[in-house]
This record gives C-alpha cells, sequence and structure tokens, in this order.
C-alpha cells in the first residue's frame, strides 16, 4: 500500500509549492524521455508508416489520457446495454489487465455464459461480461486479432474497446475520451513525474470527451467550457451513481436506503478509493474503518482474515467492498458470502439522449 500511496504523492505534486525534490526532478527528466518516445510513435502513426488496421464492423475506443480511475469499465456497460436496445450486436474487446492467462486471443464470455473467473479473466473484464448478458467479451494484447474472433466467431457488427485511446494498431470509428472532472489532466506531467501517459496535445484524436464524477466536482462546467472551446470537440458530462449493495455470492441485494445509519467496514484496491468512501457516506453510512489497497490487487488469505477479523472487532454491521474487488475474490466463497458489494452505473447527466444521439449518428454514416 505504501508504494501506492507514494506514487500517488508524487503524482498529486505539480509542483506549485516551490520545493526542489531530487526524485521528482530525476522523475521529470525520465518523463521527458518518456515523451519523446510515445510522440515519435504517435507521429508514425499520424503519417500512416504505422498503418490503422481498419475491421469490417464499426470500432468505437473508450480510453483517458492518464492511468488509472476514469470509470471506463461503467462507460463500457453504458454503451454495450445500449446499442444492444437499439439493435446492434456489440462485443466488448478488453486487453485484459491482471489476467493471469497469456493466450492472445482469451474468450471471458460467448453472450450466453461466463467462461472463465477472475484470475483468467481479469476483474475488469469479468465484471463486464457478468453486468452485460447477450455480449461477448474477448480479451488479448492485439485488438486487431480478438476483433477478428468476434466478428467471426460471433457475427457482431461493432467492437467496443476498454481502454484503447493508445492501443492505435486498430482503426477507430469514434474515440470518447474519459476525464475525471476532478484532475482532468492529472498534475499536467507525463509518467512517471506524473499520471499522463500521452502529451495533452494529443487530446486532439478525441471524437467526444465524457466528463467523469462530475458530481463531486464544484468546477465540473468550466472544465467541460474550456475542453469545448479548445477544439470544438463535445464535452459530455457524467457521473457514477450507486444502484445497491449486492450480497457477495449475488444472493441477497439491499437497496441504498439499507445503508442508512448503518455501521459498515470497507476496503477496496481501485484507482480512486475516495470515489468509493464518498459514496458510502452519501448513502448515510457510518464507515467504522476503510482499508486501501493498490489498484486491481490479487487479495490473499492472510489479508482477508485480517479485514474481516477487524470487521468483527468494530461492531459493524456490513463489510463492504466495491463490485471490481468482488471479480478479484471469486476464489474465495467463504469470504464473498459474508461481504456486500456496492454496485455503481454511469448516468449522462443531464440528458443520456445526448451522447446515444451522437454515438448513433456517427455509427449510422459508416
Amino acid at each position: 500500500m505504501q508504494k501506492t500511496d507514494n506514487w500517488q504523492r508524487i503524482w498529486n505534486d505539480d509542483g506549485s509549492n516551490n520545493r526542489f525534490s531530487p526524485v521528482n526532478a530525476f522523475l521529470y527528466v525520465i518523463s521527458l524521455l518518456y515523451r519523446l518516445v510515445i510522440t515519435v510513435r504517435n507521429r508514425l502513426y499520424d503519417y500512416n508508416i504505422f498503418p490503422e488496421i481498419k475491421l469490417s464492423c464499426p470500432v468505437i475506443s473508450i480510453g483517458n489520457i492518464t492511468v488509472g480511475g476514469t470509470g471506463k469499465t461503467p462507460c463500457v456497460i453504458w454503451i454495450a446495454q445500449m446499442l444492444q436496445e437499439q439493435g446492434w450486436k456489440p462485443a466488448v474487446l478488453s486487453r485484459g489487465y491482471g489476467s493471469k492467462n497469456s493466450l492472445p486471443v482469451n474468450i471471458v464470455s460467448d453472450g450466453v455464459k461466463i467462461l472463465h473467473p477472475g484470475a483468467i479473466a481479469g476483474d475488469e473484464p469479468l465484471l463486464i461480461a457478468q453486468s452485460l448478458p447477450g455480449i461477448p467479451v474477448i480479451t488479448g494484447p492485439k485488438r486487431i486479432l480478438t476483433g477478428k474472433k468476434a466478428i467471426n466467431n460471433f457475427g457482431v457488427n461493432v467492437l467496443i474497446c476498454d481502454d484503447a485511446f493508445q492501443h492505435r494498431q486498430i482503426f477507430r470509428d469514434i474515440n470518447l475520451v474519459l476525464l475525471d472532472s476532478q484532475a482532468p489532466l492529472g498534475n499536467g506531467h507525463m509518467l512517471p513525474r506524473g499520471s499522463l501517459r500521452e502529451p495533452i496535445t494529443e487530446l486532439r484524436r478525441a471524437d467526444a470527451f465524457i466528463l467523469t464524477r462530475t458530481g463531486e466536482a464544484a468546477e465540473a462546467k468550466t472544465i467541460a467550457g474550456k475542453l469545448a472551446e479548445a477544439g470544438n470537440i463535445p464535452v459530455y458530462s457524467s457521473t457514477h451513481k450507486p444502484v445497491d449493495a449486492v450480497k457477495g455470492d449475488y444472493s441477497i441485494s439491499l437497496p441504498l436506503s439499507e445503508l442508512k445509519g448503518k455501521k459498515v467496514c470497507a476496503f477496496a484496491g481501485i484507482a480512486k478509493p475516495d470515489s468509493f468512501k464518498n459514496a458510502i457516506l452519501a448513502a448515510g453510512a457510518q464507515i467504522m474503518s476503510f482499508d486501501i489497497f493498490p489498484d486491481h490487487h490479487r487479495y490473499n488469505s492472510k489479508e482477508l482474515e485480517n479485514i474481516r477479523n477487524n470487521f468483527l472487532k468494530s461492531n459493524a454491521d456490513l463489510l463492504i467492498t466495491t463490485e471490481k474487488d468482488g471479480m478479484r475474490l471469486q476464489e474465495f466463497a467463504y469470504f464473498l458470502k459474508d461481504i456486500y458489494l456496492l454496485r455503481i452505473k454511469l448516468e449522462i447527466v443531464p440528458d443520456e439522449d445526448s451522447l446515444k444521439n451522437f454515438i448513433l449518428e456517427r455509427l449510422e454514416r459508416k
């Protein structure tokens, strides 16, 4: 946990305190080299020296320009459900970060049943597959291979690429870029000095921006206005809305109103744990303890035993974590049956039809 805290502290430091830090100075030099490599790579794609391969159906990319935590998974689920409701046959492609599977193509879900547990599928692909019955979910490092597999094996007519803004090998018809409204560009520095994956100028490749967690940022409208003026690119706003708290084995669902007044112990291994914490507090629960682990953390038996013991000692009513964390706890059935998972969904505000119409109109042109 300490390692994650250190990086977050560095990425939150924008240099405004004017204090010299040897570590930050060293990381800044490394970030300049990283910037050079990324810029050269992008120019090779821009000038078609590295070709972008076009598949036989439209491709929607959902990505970001910073490392982790912008809410891509709820967005992927929202878009896939929307397209399915509109008569499209989508498939979701993911790199499968955190998966133990090294195969080039891995079918997490064939649209009928889920074929792999979280350790093989990866937590995010498993959550996507569980949330999208009837929609294939395929993982692998090369979207060209997974995309062709989806088209040839399942007859899909639109591909949704999760976390693919930097994956330029595949041509995309719609480039959606998610920006966390609390820190849309991080501290302005590239990796490893900051959380930017690419220079800010590369945002010109976006077809639209989606500001996430706007309900938690007072300056969201100002940010949206600046983005819209800068590139004449449409900007949509969204919030992550808690839905309910479901038992870890999905046997019981508690409405959010049931959390009011409850004493809870919480834990999470996600990029933005404060958002999870705020959702619990907004539901009216009292947090007795809150344990933070690194993003995509793989829990072990000892850690879970400590979490359970702390919960029992606190005399709290509920032990709760995120649904994404629940995907990484599938092998601990004995633990899952005693905890609750907070489920959230993406909500486009103030009107979801605006983004829906934008996507559908773009697809109809293809």
